[in-house]
């Protein structure tokens, strides 16, 4: 399965949970790339997308790392950006399951890259695990962070 994205078309995005946490904790590169993302998704009046298994994956990081009351100020944030969260219905988490499966994915990472496959969506990431699809997932990347 090889990514196609049409001539003309306006690029869409996917989030990761680790590309808002390093917009949360201003990680140098990450912030500044996911400023450009949010402005342009403000212009075109165009979303930015995102699976809710990988919402929930950001406010469980933010609370286990910085407590609860960064998890609810992460979570309002969140809510004033322009992000359009997808529902994880049955069929999705069903294509999910078959990439964690197939390409050993981490379960919520196949989430971010099942939702990317199928809107024909670059995945915004700095999760190298991603490569492991090969040209089924286009991956606009952003730095590696190291713990």
């Amino acid at each position: 399965m090889t990514a196609v994205f049409p001539r003309g078309r306006v690029r869409r995005y996917v989030l990761d949970a680790n590309a808002l946490i390093g917009f949360f904790e201003d990680r140098q590169g990450t912030a500044a790339k996911m400023e450009d993302l949010l402005g342009e998704a403000v212009r075109q009046d165009l979303p930015l997308l995102m699976s809710a298994v990988n919402w929930g994956e950001v406010f469980y990081t933010e609370w286990r790392y910085r407590g609860e009351a960064k998890a609810r100020e992460a979570e309002a944030n969140l809510l004033e950006m322009p992000i359009e969260v997808i529902a994880a219905d049955r069929e999705r988490a069903t294509r999910a399951g078959a990439l964690k499966q197939k390409h050993g994915l981490g379960y919520a990472d196949a989430f971010a890259a099942e939702l990317a496959i199928e809107r024909r969506a670059f995945l915004v990431t700095a999760d190298p695990e991603f490569q492991k699809l090969g040209k089924a997932l286009v991956v606009y990347p952003l730095p590696r962070h190291e713990k």
